[in-house]
């Protein structure tokens, strides 16, 4: 039996990079896919991907920065497979909504400007706040699991990085939260961290290779890592039966970057 065997999972953010790895890691474990990211084109690539390697997806174009999106995914998912078991809010949007980017940019804290933190805000916590709230009717009387992104850049306090250091940190408390709250109606929830060679990473190494070498060399593994093979196992694990014990906690997927 496939791990995660006739569970529904939304992924956000899942037309590339770790987004992408864990749809179709999920698909090949059994689980009925939606497949959610702003790009028409690559969540159309992703899905054909999975139904080409057997699995069962479905497209749902969804920009996350806007709640009346997000609802409207989360019912199509309900109306197509009848339930959600899993919700992985993985989307990020940087820059603005106007001129938005592929990654962070170096901004002093004095000189961030409002409409960067609370366009990155709004497409990190509070997306991942307006997805949690829309599944929970679909979870509240069988259980399910969350699986949030946060970052270490949050927990480190990364120079330069105020807007996402503070999204990520914010979607720690909402976590712990929830994880407090609805642990009676067996919600999981779980944050996860990872240090993973994504496109977003890529981009921002190309604007500071320095920073990036130097977390390399600060990771006991020396590298950084795979969205499939090094992401992909632990947050099918997450999503499974067999994590039924651990919730509220923020899991370091970061070559022992970040030993709490």
């Amino acid at each position: 039996m496939k791990q995660l065997h006739g569970k529904v999972a939304i992924v956000t953010g899942a037309g590339r990079g770790i987004g992408r790895a864990i749809a179709i890691g999920y698909a090949r474990e059994g689980a009925k896919v939606v497949v959610a990211s702003r790009t028409p084109a690559t969540v159309d690539a992703v899905v054909k991907e999975i139904r080409d390697d057997g699995g069962t997806a479905i497209g749902a174009p969804c920009d996350v920065s806007h709640k009346d999106q997000i609802f409207a995914m989360v019912d199509r998912t309900a109306a197509e497979f009848g339930t959600i078991d899993i919700l992985v809010n993985n989307a990020q949007g940087f820059g603005t909504e106007a001129k938005p980017q592929a990654s962070t940019v170096y901004v002093a804290l004095e000189d961030t400007h409002d409409d960067e933190l609370l366009y990155t805000f709004r497409s990190g916590a509070l997306a991942t706040f307006w997805g949690m709230q829309a599944v929970f009717p679909h979870m509240k009387h069988r259980g399910g699991k969350i699986i949030n992104f946060g970052s270490t850049a949050g927990m480190i306090g990364n120079p330069g990085n105020t807007s996402y250091n503070v999204t990520k940190e914010a979607i720690r408390a909402l976590t712990r939260t929830a994880a407090n709250e609805w642990g009676r109606y067996n919600i999981i929830v779980n944050t996860l961290n990872p240090t993973l060679r994504t496109d977003a990473f890529t981009a921002w190494e190309k604007a500071r290779p320095e920073t990036v070498a130097a977390i390399i060399d600060g990771t006991p593994l020396k590298r950084l890592g795979d969205p499939a093979k090094d992401g992909v196992p632990l947050a099918v694990f997450l999503a499974s039966d067999g994590n039924s014990y651990m919730t509220g906690m923020t899991f370091q997927l970061g070559g022992g970057r970040i030993m709490p």
